[in-house]
């Protein structure tokens, strides 16, 4: 098992960044339109739709992404995915993932639809080390809980998190950061002085969210009695239990960015 999860992630890194390095702006915005109407897909079957149902929400989030993709809303569906992440999700998580079908449908708009944008939207170089410091906060904090992990963070939703780990993947982040800062020539220019606090509370912001996103997603998992979104990815479940974290950190880190003309 553990080497076919590593065997898919390998497989996942490498076309990832042939993506990158290779296709043109307008075919990575439709790569990531695919990504999205797989997730979509998922996250219909999660919330309690049929096969075709969940088919025409996937296809109805993949023409919300490309009608507004390059227009004024982009901003305003960023900023509606922070308020989400920052303030509903975590109210929602305490109170219990809602079972409606409707209020679902709309959770997995918002959690899909911006951080498409966003992944389009980022400079290539930025999108990779977003994506990384998202990759680092879940590989740290899995290391940490294991070694560490003593308290549960949320034992009802995802019971093999804990505090630990959570610590353990913000030291990594600080860590991740500071490399990046220090590595890329032309974010160099710009981490100096008190640069380096808002750098520093944005990434462990960041890290934070990266397990907003895990535990949101889990407690969909839950609610429907699923062990994993889907299972087109061997070892890793689905496209949704790949790109969790990453739904949460990439609209943040896109708005960030911006506000410290880092993009």
């Amino acid at each position: 098992m553990l080497l076919t999860r590593v065997l898919t992630a390998a497989v996942l890194l490498g076309a990832f960044l042939a993506a990158v390095l290779l296709l043109e702006r307008q075919g990575f915005a439709v790569l990531v339109a695919g990504v999205i109407a797989l997730g979509a897909f998922e996250w219909g079957r999660l919330a309690g739709f049929g096969p075709a149902a969940s088919a025409g929400y996937a296809a109805a989030c993949v023409a919300g992404y490309g009608a507004v993709l390059d227009t004024a809303a982009v901003p305003f569906l960023l900023w509606a995915a922070a308020l989400f992440w920052l303030a509903g999700v975590p109210w929602w998580l305490r109170a219990g993932v809602a079972p409606g079908r409707v209020s679902l449908a709309l959770a997995g708009i918002i959690v899909l639809v911006p951080a498409g944008l966003a992944m389009a939207s980022l400079s290539r170089t930025d999108l990779v080390c977003v994506l990384g410091l998202t990759w680092v906060a879940d590989s740290a904090a899995y290391f940490a809980g294991r070694t560490w992990g003593q308290r549960k963070l949320a034992p009802t939703v995802s019971p093999g998190k804990t505090w630990e780990g959570v610590a353990g993947g913000a030291v990594g982040c600080i860590l991740y950061a500071i490399i990046w800062a220090v590595a890329d020539s032309e974010f160099r220019g710009r981490v100096e002085g008190a640069f380096w606090i808002p750098l520093l509370a944005g990434t462990l912001l960041l890290s934070g969210l990266s397990v907003v996103g895990d535990l949101f997603e889990s407690a969909l998992k839950r609610q429907a009695g699923a062990k994993d979104s889907g299972k087109l990815l061997p070892g890793h479940g689905g496209v949704l239990d790949r790109i969790d974290s990453a739904t949460a950190t990439l609209p943040v880190a896109l708005l960030l960015l911006r506000a410290t003309g880092s993009t």
